[in-house]
């Protein structure tokens, strides 16, 4: 498969999984993913006979398909029923992946008010728990590394520096957990890009989630807009062995899909193999 086709887009909650497969297809994107909380797509909606004509339509088009948690919901709750409710919904997702043979299930560190260890040993808990269902039922889970926020913010996402990211991978050794790299979120802290890719483990890398910024604060820019040497970074990952899909995730689903021939030019300037 070429380097574009390896380029998909996050149809997020924009459209229906309906309309956004559809779209795909007419587009020629090959890899796709959504979140499904709320209507459009709302989590409980999912039953067999909504799931089989998507899965039958993705099949039979080539389209890969993935679902992605929401990045809100506190993956580190460690208080009574909360606790519990997480365990559900990750649950839930894992039972719908499986409905529509969804290819993997982006999956979060949690984030934290001060309490950074009690919520990352919570955190871990919780993945630890989907994982080994995820085993038992043949899906798989992506983990995200996350974006910094200010220092004086209140609310702080987990896993957003190499040493943190370091701490969930090195107690989940599911085989059926791998990383989803999010460059725009290492390029936030010192660790950069090419931090991640020398201290995590590449060989469970299952996917990377692309948009651009200039290094100051959370933002989903389109390529191009920032100041993410995206040659070097395809470069980097492509000569680790990696042969998985990359996923856009910024702006409008035409924005995304203009922006993977800008993706590829970049990636063919560094000398990578596109073809």
């Amino acid at each position: 498969m070429n380097l574009k086709d390896r380029i998909g887009v996050d149809l997020g909650r924009r459209v229906s999984l309906e309309d956004g497969v559809d779209w795909a297809i007419a587009k020629g994107v090959k890899f796709i993913d959504a979140q499904l909380d709320i209507a459009p797509n709302g989590l409980t909606d999912f039953d067999e006979a909504r799931c089989a004509p998507i899965r039958e339509k993705a099949a039979a088009n080539g389209i890969h398909l993935g679902l992605h948690t929401l990045s809100g919901v506190n993956i580190a709750e460690y208080s009574p029923y909360l606790s519990e409710a997480i365990d559900a919904y990750l649950k839930a997702y894992i039972d719908v992946a499986v409905r529509l043979k969804a290819e993997w299930i982006v999956v979060h560190p949690g984030h934290h008010f001060g309490d950074k260890e009690a919520r990352m040993e919570a955190a871990v808990g919780h993945i630890e728990k989907a994982s080994r269902y995820a085993e038992e039922v043949g899906a798989v889970l992506y983990l995200e590394n996350m974006n910094w926020e200010p220092d004086l913010a209140e609310v702080h996402y987990l896993a957003h520096t190499v040493a943190e990211a370091q701490y969930y991978f090195e107690r989940l050794t599911s085989p059926n957990l791998k990383w989803s790299f999010t460059v725009n979120h290492a390029h936030l802290v010192p660790d950069g890009i090419d931090g991640f890719i020398d201290g995590l483990d590449m060989s469970r890398l299952g996917e990377v989630r692309i948009a651009d910024c200039t290094g100051e604060y959370e933002v989903h820019m389109r390529p191009g807009e920032g100041n993410i040497d995206f040659g070097s970074m395809f470069r980097r990952i492509e000569d680790s062995g990696f042969n998985g899909h990359y996923m856009n995730a910024f702006g409008s689903l035409d924005d995304m899909n203009d922006a993977r021939d800008y993706l590829v030019a970049r990636a063919e300037d560094a000398g990578v193999a596109v073809i």
